[in-house]
């Protein structure tokens, strides 16, 4: 019962502040605040640079192969478990399904900067 009433309370609150910050930012709309800002002066040109579509690519999968070390991290620990051998071939299974998504990049000439 505790339970139930703590996720309804939960839900409740969420969908209050949720609505809240949708609501609010409707109420005050200021031009200035939205538009870019260079030490008082006007903006010679865009605010926004351009960027290659490679480097976004490669930061992306930077950021695929980084997770694998928050995966990893807690595998001292998982070894002092009572099944240690199922602990490392699920690692091992990680490391090798990596490696295939690293090996399936290079490939692909996923890695390359050239342009």
């Amino acid at each position: 019962m505790n339970l139930i009433i703590t996720l309804i309370i939960n839900t409740t609150l969420s969908t209050i502040i949720v609505l809240i910050a949708f609501w609010l930012p409707q109420l005050y709309l200021y031009l200035e605040k939205s538009s870019p800002y260079e030490c008082g002066f006007d903006p010679l040109g865009s605010a926004r640079l351009p960027f290659s579509m490679k480097f976004f690519l490669i930061a992306i999968t930077f950021l695929l192969f980084d997770l694998e070390i928050a995966l990893l991290l807690p595998l001292p620990w998982a070894i002092q478990l009572p099944t240690p051998n199922t602990t490392l071939i699920l690692a091992y299974c990680l490391i090798i399904l990596l490696t295939a998504g690293l090996a399936y990049e290079w490939i692909q000439k996923g890695l390359e900067w050239t342009e």
